[in-house]
């Protein structure tokens, strides 16, 4: 049994059909990444594992469960956590507020606790900016905060959603080098990005989403090799 199971989802929005039956898998312990151009339905994909948007049809199951049809916060409460595109922290807040809310639906105060020192170990520069307000922090600091109030709540699958949009290519390595990090950890990662390279460079497995389909899957490194992935994903 794999820990995600999604099943010929199609997902429309108006007469335009974003996901047209895509079907694919993750098991525990993979980082699997989907790659695509935009518009490809990419953030889609991880919004209907979610349910924060409505599928026409297919189902999805999540460690043998059917959540197809789940509420967003029940799926939440099962260890499934999305990091939205865009960072999305809770710009009044401070970094220490952001990481409580993180944890806001666990009662086990010491392994909190714990939590949060390894947040800080995984993201130094968090730790240095605990008392200050979010809205504040650079947009590589935001990223890291937005990753960081995640894993807070304890996941056993993140999705991630275009963690390295926006950044300068330093910080680009370094939310790479973490998220290798988390999946050594024991997280299950489902990553939607647009650098496909870095992408397929830590992924086990990845799917290539094209116009609501999925063209092509396989082994990371031997499609990083794949001439036409190349020519389509990788400038060359």
């Amino acid at each position: 049994m794999s820990m995600l199971e999604v099943e010929n989802l199609v997902v429309s929005y108006g007469a335009i059909k974003a996901l047209k039956g895509i079907s694919f898998n993750v098991e525990k312990g993979e980082v699997i990444t989907l790659i695509g151009s935009n518009g490809a339905g990419k953030t889609t994909t991880l919004h209907s594992i979610s349910n924060l948007v409505k599928k026409a049809s297919g189902t999805i199951k999540f460690e043998g469960k059917d959540i197809t049809n789940m509420s967003a916060d029940k799926i939440v409460q099962l260890g499934l956590i999305q990091v939205p595109e865009g960072r999305r922290v809770f710009a009044n807040m401070s970094v220490k507020e952001n990481l409580e809310m993180g944890a806001y639906s666990r009662k086990d105060k010491d392994a909190i606790k714990t939590d949060m020192e390894w947040c800080f170990e995984l993201f130094p520069r968090l730790k240095e900016r605990i008392g200050q307000i979010s809205g504040t922090l650079s947009g590589g600091e935001q990223q890291m905060l937005a990753m960081a109030r995640a894993l807070m709540s304890k996941p056993s699958l993140l999705l991630l959603d275009e963690p390295s949009m926006g950044l300068a290519p330093i910080l680009v390595d370094e939310i790479f080098n973490i998220i290798e990090k988390i999946s050594s950890a024991g997280t299950t990662i489902l990553l939607v990005e647009q650098n496909a390279y870095k992408a397929l460079s830590i992924a086990n497995r990845a799917y290539i989403l094209e116009t609501g389909v999925i063209s092509k899957s396989g082994n990371a490194q031997d499609l990083i090799k794949d001439s036409a992935v190349k020519s389509a994903y990788l400038g060359g």
